[in-house]
């Protein structure tokens, strides 16, 4: 398997540090808002990447941190008239309600920043025991200048930095580039622990590395997040988890591109956002996962109303194929022949194909494509009808790739029998109209079945129940 590593700026081979297992750190959401379209390309993109280490038989760690105390959560708590751990617990079951519906599985540990300041304390005062770090007024702050490799990973020119941070220089700093690890308390905020520089809170860059280090250890298999992280964020982590620990943090860095508006990074700074909540109220969850893995997971994507209705109706396709063999395996009752037999076996080449360009830097794009042409070999196959064994066998093969990508997960449609009541009176009546010949009320109930969403499909079998839309 080969990964992109953001740090070299190569395709590399990925080699965890212990065979069988794979330690990863994702950097989560600061939990004062629902999150935006943006923010889930990551959750969605990493969790598809930690199902498909799972299935190739790697046992994973995957830790990703809610930061719950924040600038912004005390401007949101004086803005909603509560305290500002409320606004996290508020913010932060919304965000599993959202990312649940994306089909975004829990980590093996969600730690929050007020759960951990014991470990953040400490690890500030390591970096100044160290000597790369400095107090100044109740505030700490790491120094740039003692830390020679300070922009290894996004290869930014230091003195036009330097140069740009002079603009709004703080006096108190040794360098225009060093960032805060702690600090002080203000007036009016309700969010504050002690420290042997008095009362604060930590900085934003510094609870990652110190929550890393406690739930995955020094070094750590991988690092992900948005392209946007890379500086001035990880680059921070590197400098001070490295000053503080003496080993490499982390020895695979990976980030996903940009989601864009009319080709314009999208961000809540600059209001060209949609929450996830906004588009869920359109949109099934699995068609937004779609959208988030149809286009490769480094490439910058645009989103528009156009390609989520593609999303939808690729989807729609796909749920189609899978309620096809669903209903077959309920009631075909055709002999399983040599040839289903052959087609059966031939299906594992989609299979490796699916694996080859999954094992090349996690190419969602090319898995969903692979994933289709599946599709259309079952579908030679079933057209005249098949088999409840090869039924079952294609069936197996489909959704054992499909759930990789977390894709095809929604319980099956059913049979007339299952729905309820409207839809087995309509489905009922079509039948006698048909038998009657009466064909304009059996196109009637047609249509009004498709207004619902539902599409009839008469096979040797009885009545197929195709869903449109999901």
């Amino acid at each position: 398997m080969k990964i992109f590593n953001s740090m070299t700026r190569r395709k590399e081979e990925f080699v965890p540090l212990r065979e069988g297992e794979v330690n990863i750190y994702v950097c989560g959401p600061t939990v004062y808002n629902y999150f935006h379209i943006g923010n889930a390309r990551p959750f969605v993109v990493f969790d598809t990447f930690r199902r498909y280490l799972e299935y190739r038989g790697e046992r994973v760690n995957f830790v990703q941190n809610f930061t719950d105390v924040d600038d912004k959560i005390l401007a949101r708590a004086r803005e909603e008239k509560i305290g500002s751990l409320q606004v996290g617990e508020k913010y932060i079951a919304e965000y599993f309600k959202d990312a649940g519906a994306l089909g975004v599985r829990k980590a093996t540990e969600h730690p929050r920043v007020t759960e951990n300041m014991d470990e953040i304390v400490v690890f500030v005062k390591t970096l100044e025991d160290k000597g790369y770090a400095y107090a100044a007024d109740g505030d700490v702050y790491f120094d740039t200048g003692a830390w020679e490799s300070y922009g290894k990973l996004s290869g930014q020119n230091l003195d036009e930095l330097r140069a740009g941070a002079r603009i709004e220089v703080d006096e108190r700093k040794k360098n225009p580039l060093d960032f805060a690890l702690w600090k002080k308390s203000k007036e009016g905020e309700d969010l504050s622990w002690d420290s042997p520089w008095g009362k604060g809170r930590p900085g934003w860059h510094i609870e990652c590395s110190a929550m890393s280090k406690k739930y995955l250890g020094d070094t750590i298999d991988i690092h992900a997040g948005g392209q946007d992280l890379i500086f001035p964020h990880h680059e921070n982590e590197i400098a001070q988890s490295e000053a503080a620990n003496g080993v490499p943090f982390a020895n695979y860095w990976m980030h996903n591109g940009y989601i864009t508006i009319d080709k314009e990074k999208m961000s809540k700074s600059r209001g060209n956002f949609f929450t996830v909540r906004d588009i869920l109220t359109e949109y099934d969850g699995e068609a937004v996962r779609y959208f988030l893995l149809a286009g490769h997971y480094r490439s910058p994507i645009d989103f528009s109303r156009d390609l989520m209705e593609q999303s939808k109706s690729a989807l729609a396709r796909m749920y189609n194929a899978k309620d096809t063999l669903e209903h077959l395996v309920r009631k075909s009752g055709l002999p399983f022949t040599e040839t289903e037999r052959a087609a059966l076996s031939g299906l594992g080449a989609y299979r490796e194909k699916f694996v080859d360009v999954m094992d090349d830097d996690l190419n969602t794009a090319d898995a969903i494509a692979a994933i289709f042409e599946l599709i259309s070999a079952v579908n030679v196959n079933v057209k005249d009808g098949a088999s409840a064994e090869f039924a079952k066998g294609a069936l197996a093969v489909l959704l054992e790739l499909a759930n990789v990508l977390g894709l095809l997960e929604q319980e099956e449609s059913g049979e007339p029998e299952d729905e309820d009541s409207e839809l087995r009176v309509l489905i009922e009546e079509r039948r006698l109209a048909r038998e009657e010949k009466n064909w304009a009320r059996a196109d009637e109930i047609r249509d009004l079945l498709k207004e619902m969403g539902v599409v009839l499909k008469d096979t040797p079998q009885g009545v197929q129940i195709i869903r449109e839309a999901r």
